[in-house]
């Protein structure tokens, strides 16, 4: 739940439907459940159209914005903070998506905000 709040929080700062990702948890004994997330996550990204067109942006423009994403989050100061907020995470455990999502932002707001220039 981490991993989607930082990616979440990333591609927004870049200019990138959120929506474009999900992480989502699926057992191998939950079929049912797994052939539902992919079938939302399909219709959903048809109704967005094709990267970049729903953000009204070119195709250079995506390429430049998703490499400026892979740089962030590849800086060390990045994933120091977010190893950082993960400890929170877990010593808080309280496992809903908005007190993770809530604890990344906190915790990585002033390396994010570096890290984007």
């Amino acid at each position: 739940m981490g991993m989607n709040a930082l990616v979440h929080r990333v591609l927004k700062d870049i200019g990138i439907r959120e929506e474009r990702f999900s992480l989502q948890w699926a057992s191998a004994a939950e079929a049912p459940r797994f052939v539902q997330l992919i079938t939302e996550f399909t219709q959903q990204m048809k109704e967005l159209g094709p990267l970049g067109e729903a953000e009204g942006l070119t195709r250079d423009e995506i390429r430049e914005r998703l490499q400026k994403g892979l740089e962030v989050v590849s800086r060390q100061t990045v994933r120091v903070s977010f190893g950082n907020a993960t400890k929170a995470v877990r010593k808080d455990a309280i496992w809903t998506q908005e007190h993770i999502s809530g604890i990344i932002n906190t915790k990585m707001a002033k390396s994010l905000e570096k890290a984007m220039g």
